[in-house]
Parts: C-alpha cells; sequence; structure tokens
C-alpha cells in the first residue's frame, strides 16, 4: 500500500509538521458600502507533536483584532463598473494559488485539507464552494441583510475555500446543476452550459461516483483572470464562454475533470501542480473523447500540444519554469510559473504513459483504482510514481513494470523544456486546417492564388478547427496585410464572437503588425481579463510596430478593471515596473 509522503511546501510559513487544521467554520459579515468582509473565524486543529509551543499561520494583509478574526479584503472586491449590469456591487475571491491566507488567517497549504462551515451576512445574495443548507432573515429585519448557511463535508485545501455575493440569479440546467450569474445573462449561460450533467455523468463513468452532491456553475464579472475556477459544488467560469454556440463548453469538462484530480486527489504543494492539472486535461479530453469521439480528443491534444511549444518558446527551453516540478525555493511565487507547463507536459506524460502500458484498456482501471487509493488526501510526484508501479505490478505482473522502467521519468518531470517523446495524435480532424493554412502561405509568393479562396472554404469547420487553422498560421512568416485582409473579408473572423478564435485571429494579425486590427485587440483586451487572452496580446501589442506605446497606454487606463493577479503579470509582461 502507497502512502502519502511527508510533504515539504516551500510556499507556506506554517508549521504544518507540528500542528493541522481539520475544520474552519466562518461566520462573515459582507459589508458592500465600506468594501471589506469582517467577522471571525474558528480553527479545529489537531496536533502531531507532543509539545506543541506555538502556531504559525498564513496571513496577507488581514487585520486581525483579537483572537477572532477580523479582517479587510478590499483584493477580492470588484468595483461596480466592473460588473455587467453595472447596477450593484459584486464580492468574488480567488485563492488558487496562495492567497487563501488573504481571506482567512489559515495553514495555506494544499496539504492541509479541511472540511468548513459558514454563516454569511449579507444584503445581497451569497454562494460558495459549499452546499447552502439555509437562509434565515437578519434579527434587524429593516436592514436588508439575510445570514446564508453553507456546509462543506469533503475536506478541501485552503485554495477551494471560495465566495461570491452580488445580484445573482440561477436557473436550473441538470438534476444536480444550477448556473448562477446576473440577470442580464442568465437565460443565455443556461443555454450554453445546458449540456453539464452529461459531462458529470461522463466523469463518473470514466472514474468514480461524484463526491460533492451539487455541480453548479457561476458566471463571473468579465475581470476574472481564468477560465475557470474549481472550486467544489460551485465552479467559477468567465463570461468569455457564452460564445453563443456552445463552442467553448469544453472548459466545463476540465473544471467537472477537477472534481476528482485536485479537489479529491490533490497536490501536497505547489511543486506538483501537474498532478492537478495534468490529470485533469487527461480526464477532461477521455470525457470529450468518450461524448464526440476518439478523434476529438485527439485534436484537442494537437491543439493542447501547440500550447505547450508557445509557453517553453516563451519562457526559453533551459527555462526552470518548463520543469515539470519546478523550484520553488527562495520565495518563489507559484502565480509566477502558471502556464501550460503543468497542463499539457502532465496530459503528455500521462498519454504516453497509457500508450506504454497498453492502451485504455489497461490504464482507465488504473485511473480508478488511482482515485480510489488517494481520494480525500493530498500527494507528490513521488507517491503518484511508487503507487503507479505498485498498481502495475500487482495487477499485470513485472513484465508491465518493465514496459514502465523504459519511462525516462527523470527528463519528463526533472528536465526544462519540451517532452522527450514526442507524440503521434491522430490528425484527421486537423488535416483540412494544414492544408488550408499551407495555401495560405503559399499566396504569399502568388497573389493570383487568392482567387482560389471562398467563404466555403471553412464552412463545414468546427470552431476549433478555425482555431487550428489560424494556430498553424502563427507557424509561419507573418502574412502580408493584403492576405490578411482577403481572409477577413472572406472569413469574418474580426466579428467573431468566440473567444479563443479572436485571440488567434488578433495574434495573426499583430504578429504582421496589422493596424486596422489595433482597435478591435484593445476592444478585446479591456472588455475581459482573463489571462490567457490578455497576457499574450498584450505581449504582442506591445511588439508590434507602433503598438508598444499603445500596450502601456491601454494598460494604465484599465489597470483597474483587471484582477491583481492577472495585473501583476501583464506588468511583467510589457515591463511595466510596479511604482508606475
Amino acid at each position: 500500500m502507497c502512502i502519502p509522503s511527508k510533504t515539504i511546501d516551500l510556499s507556506t510559513q506554517a508549521n504544518i509538521d507540528e500542528v493541522k487544521t481539520s475544520h474552519i467554520h466562518l461566520n462573515w459579515n459582507v459589508d458592500f458600502e465600506n468594501q471589506n468582509i469582517h467577522g471571525h473565524v474558528v480553527l479545529d486543529m489537531l496536533t502531531l507533536v507532543d509539545k506543541l509551543d506555538k502556531i504559525v499561520l498564513d496571513t496577507s494583509y488581514l487585520e486581525i483584532k483579537s483572537v477572532f478574526l477580523g479582517e479587510e479584503n478590499l483584493k477580492f472586491h470588484v468595483a461596480e463598473r466592473q460588473t455587467l449590469g453595472g447596477k450593484h456591487p459584486y464580492l468574488f475571491s480567488q485563492s488558487e494559488a496562495i492567497h487563501g491566507r488573504a481571506m482567512i488567517p489559515c495553514q495555506d497549504s494544499p496539504s492541509i485539507k479541511v472540511t468548513y462551515s459558514a454563516a454569511i451576512r449579507s444584503r445581497l445574495p451569497v454562494v460558495m464552494s459549499a452546499l447552502q443548507t439555509g437562509i434565515e432573515e437578519d434579527l434587524d429585519k429593516e436592514s436588508g441583510f439575510k445570514i446564508y448557511h453553507f456546509k462543506q463535508n469533503t475536506t478541501i485545501p485552503s485554495y477551494l475555500i471560495a465566495i461570491a455575493a452580488g445580484n445573482l440569479v440561477g436557473r436550473e440546467i441538470g438534476p444536480r446543476s444550477t448556473v448562477w450569474c446576473e440577470p442580464e445573462m442568465v437565460e443565455q449561460a443556461a443555454w450554453e452550459f445546458s449540456d453539464t450533467e452529461s459531462f458529470v455523468a461522463t466523469g463518473e463513468a470514466l472514474l468514480t461516483p461524484y463526491e460533492w452532491g451539487r455541480y453548479d456553475l457561476l458566471v463571473l464579472p468579465p475581470s476574472f483572470p481564468y477560465g475557470g475556477m474549481e472550486n467544489p459544488c460551485l465552479t467559477f467560469v468567465t463570461p468569455t464562454l457564452l460564445a453563443g454556440d456552445k463552442s467553448a463548453v469544453n472548459v466545463i469538462a476540465h473544471e467537472i475533470a477537477h472534481s476528482w484530480m485536485g479537489n479529491l486527489v490533490t497536490t501536497n504543494s505547489w511543486k506538483h501542480y501537474w498532478l492537478n492539472e495534468g490529470w485533469t486535461v487527461f480526464i477532461e479530453r477521455k470525457i470529450l473523447g468518450r461524448l464526440h469521439g476518439e478523434p476529438t480528443r485527439q485534436f484537442e491534444a494537437l491543439s493542447g500540444w501547440k500550447a505547450l511549444q508557445e509557453s517553453v518558446d516563451l519562457f526559453g527551453s533551459d527555462s526552470l519554469k518548463t520543469v515539470l516540478n519546478p523550484d520553488l525555493r527562495n520565495g518563489a511565487d507559484p502565480d509566477d510559473f502558471f502556464s501550460k507547463v503543468p497542463y499539457e507536459k502532465g496530459f503528455n506524460l500521462l498519454y504516453h504513459i497509457e500508450k506504454v502500458v497498453g492502451g485504455p484498456a489497461i490504464f482507465e482501471p488504473y485511473m480508478k483504482a488511482y482515485v480510489k487509493h488517494f481520494a480525500s488526501t493530498s500527494i507528490s510526484t513521488e507517491d503518484w510514481k511508487a503507487f503507479l508501479f505498485d498498481y502495475m505490478e500487482k495487477t499485470h505482473g513485472p513484465s508491465m513494470v518493465e514496459k514502465l522502467n523504459t519511462i525516462d521519468f527523470d527528463a519528463w518531470i526533472n528536465q526544462p523544456g519540451m517532452p522527450p517523446v514526442d507524440p503521434e495524435f491522430d490528425t484527421t480532424l486537423a488535416d483540412a486546417c494544414y492544408d488550408l493554412a499551407k495555401r495560405w502561405d503559399q499566396a504569399r509568393d502568388n497573389l493570383d492564388l487568392l482567387a482560389s479562396f471562398s467563404s466555403e472554404d471553412i464552412a463545414s469547420f468546427s470552431a476549433g478547427q478555425k482555431i487550428v487553422f489560424l494556430e498553424k498560421l502563427t507557424d509561419v512568416a507573418p502574412l502580408p496585410h493584403t492576405l490578411i485582409s482577403k481572409m477577413d473579408e472572406l472569413y469574418h473572423f474580426t466579428s467573431n464572437y468566440n473567444a479563443d478564435l479572436r485571440l488567434r485571429w488578433q495574434q495573426v494579425c499583430l504578429m504582421a503588425s496589422y493596424e486596422p486590427i489595433y482597435p478591435e485587440v484593445v476592444k478585446f483586451i479591456t472588455e475581459q481579463g482573463r489571462m490567457k487572452f490578455v497576457r499574450p496580446l498584450y505581449r504582442l501589442l506591445y511588439q508590434a510596430k507602433h503598438g508598444s506605446d499603445l500596450a502601456v497606454k491601454t494598460y494604465l487606463e484599465h489597470k483597474s478593471f483587471y484582477h491583481p493577479i492577472a495585473a501583476q503579470l501583464i506588468e511583467k509582461d510589457i515591463g511595466i515596473k510596479k511604482d508606475m
């Protein structure tokens, strides 16, 4: 039996080897007028040593008034102009990776998993990463406040304790799912996410029964910096997923996969973050393959490989930020390591192992066993590897261990750059995209070829295929402006509402310093704050001809719109010092 190893978490100051939190109770007042949360927190803790002389908790900008918590957290408040409706204040938290300590004095390490309960007093509706157990009127019935009660009985790390409050309404979209958002977009969101239950049920078929009771969705204001955040019972998602044609809902499959990989089986430190994200991408694509066919899984993997190559190119192939198990010593901030590396390098390691051991028939039963064995624990890469070898030997014999030993785990896990093995993905759905991109690339040297293009070229393409076509164009030399103008005339990419497609199209244009796109880029990076989109576009705009001043000016004018995590990283991307 594989027992999780002792945790070494360099991203916490808490003495987690001496004392451990088992339960947290929150009693909070949401004060929109003064933009803070105040109240108290009760920590139930277990000692791990005979003589405990101190308890060290992580905090960040908290005002501690007494034994109980009284704190002010402006970091998580969104000003009224940042909401869609613009008439009501809105609060949401984002605690991953190490920002739980900015909301609660806690042992802010993924190795510490707790249950929690909460009583939240607010004049606007409240939702949390827990099951709601009741709502009661405030003792002062004229105040307009209500008290919302929540309970999370499955243990979770501090980064998954989440809260949101605002002018929220809900619509049921399945037997265990409701979508929450501001009234202005609730009908669109309910339609866009109506297939949620099929994702959850497929995840259960692949792994184990769904643990969390509810799988609700909260569509956040546009400034939310991520595509989604896998808070248990209540996934936070970006409004950029509301494409109008369900073409961006694969993110929901990813967040649902987190219900097992990350939330149930959790990394024990941010060094091993790939155990959360690499596994989740792997399960996400398994879900999509089950629902839409294996070619879809392969197609998504191809796109992921392209994204991984871009991250490695950005950091440099020798950069320690491209290591699957990065070195977080000397006070390194885990947010600085946020990239496609843990997602896609982790996925490709698991994909490679699946092929080596003999395919899904061998690997999928192992996935279930892995979740069952490590459920409700926090583990390291060493724990993961030990169980892999142990399971394969016990289930399939010594010959399977010999197969595993052909894998260079050190190169995969500890060495920088691209993976040591190039994957062989099926290109059935991508070939037409590649062929069309090749034709456009050839047209730069023969403008007569422009007459051969028409809107029918992409009429049968899915949104994903259009994106891959554009991705392929970012691999070639910048296109002449004549070709870019003709392409938009035929394919209408500038007016497309799919956010991922807008990103790729604007990248193609910016790489060519195509100035007619600059206003559209500014519009896109200031109407939403998702880092997947704003960071690469800010970088390319800054690098484009006549674009650097525009990039800096745009950021400085809209700095208050962005979430602090995004703002900090954008400033690094375009060379703005923090004191500007």
